[in-house]
C-alpha cells in the first residue's frame, strides 16, 4: 500500500486527503494548523502538527519512507517554494506541489517538484468548457492538443452502433467508454449500440472536438 505524505490541510490538501481515503491509501497529514489537523483526522492514517518549513521537523517524518509527498500550501508561496526544496534534500521519493500561477509552477520545478499542479487553472479550464456546451459533463486535459470529454449521447446516435456511426473516421475522436446508470462500459466494439441516457467519454483533438461540439449547438 502506497503511503502518501500530504503538508498543508487546508481546502486542496484536504479533498486530496478524502479523495485518498477513500481509496484506503495510508496518509500522513501535516500542518501548523491544530484546527486543519483535526477537521482532517477522519480522513487521514495519522496527523502531525508542526512548522514544515523547518527541515528538522520533516526529517522526523521519515520523508524518503513516503512514495509521494504533496505540498498542498495554498496561500504561501515562498513556503510552498521551500518546503518541497527540503523534501528532495530529504530524499524525498516524488514531490508534487500546488501553484496558483504559471510563474509559481517554473520555480517549484526548479527546486524539486517533479509534478506541479494548478487547481485554480483546471477548474478554470473545466468551467470555460463546460459553459461552452450544454453537452459537455465533464473534461480531461491530457496533453498540449489532445483531453478526454465526457459528453451526453447526442440524440441522433441513440439505436445506432460505433460503426454505423463511423465517429473515427467522420469525427476524428475514439470513444474509450461508455456510462449508463453510474456503470462505466469499456468494452466497446464496432458492434456496440449506444441506448437513451448514456454518456460518452472520448478522446481526440480539442479542435476536433470543439468543432463538432459547435456543430451541436
Amino acid at each position: 500500500m502506497k503511503q502518501i505524505l500530504i503538508i498543508g490541510l487546508g481546502r486542496f490538501g484536504l479533498h486530496v486527503a478524502k479523495k485518498l481515503n477513500e481509496m484506503h491509501t495510508q496518509v500522513l497529514g501535516v500542518d501548523s494548523s491544530e484546527e486543519r489537523v483535526k477537521a482532517a483526522l477522519p480522513y487521514v492514517t495519522n496527523a502531525e502538527i508542526g512548522d514544515a518549513g523547518n527541515q528538522e521537523f520533516l526529517k522526523s517524518l521519515g520523508i524518503s519512507n513516503f512514495d509521494v509527498c504533496i505540498v498542498a500550501i495554498g496561500t504561501d508561496f515562498l513556503a510552498s517554494l521551500e518546503v518541497t526544496s527540503h523534501l528532495k534534500e530529504l530524499g524525498a521519493k516524488r514531490v508534487v506541489s500546488r501553484a496558483a500561477r504559471d510563474l509559481q509552477e517554473k520555480f517549484l520545478l526548479r527546486n524539486g517538484a517533479d509534478v506541479v499542479v494548478y487547481p485554480e487553472k483546471l477548474v478554470g479550464s473545466l468551467t470555460a468548457v463546460q459553459c461552452s456546451s450544454e453537452n459537455v459533463l465533464d473534461y480531461i486535459q491530457v496533453s498540449k492538443d489532445f483531453a478526454v470529454f465526457e459528453i451526453a449521447l447526442p440524440e441522433d446516435w441513440i439505436g445506432k452502433s460505433i460503426g454505423e456511426i463511423g465517429v473515427r473516421n467522420k469525427f476524428k475522436v475514439n470513444i474509450i467508454a461508455v456510462k449508463y446508470n453510474d456503470e462505466v462500459n469499456v468494452t466497446l466494439g464496432p458492434d456496440y449500440q449506444f441506448r437513451e441516457g448514456e454518456s460518452l467519454f472520448i478522446i481526440g483533438k480539442d479542435k476536433d472536438i470543439q468543432k463538432y461540439f459547435h456543430t451541436l449547438g
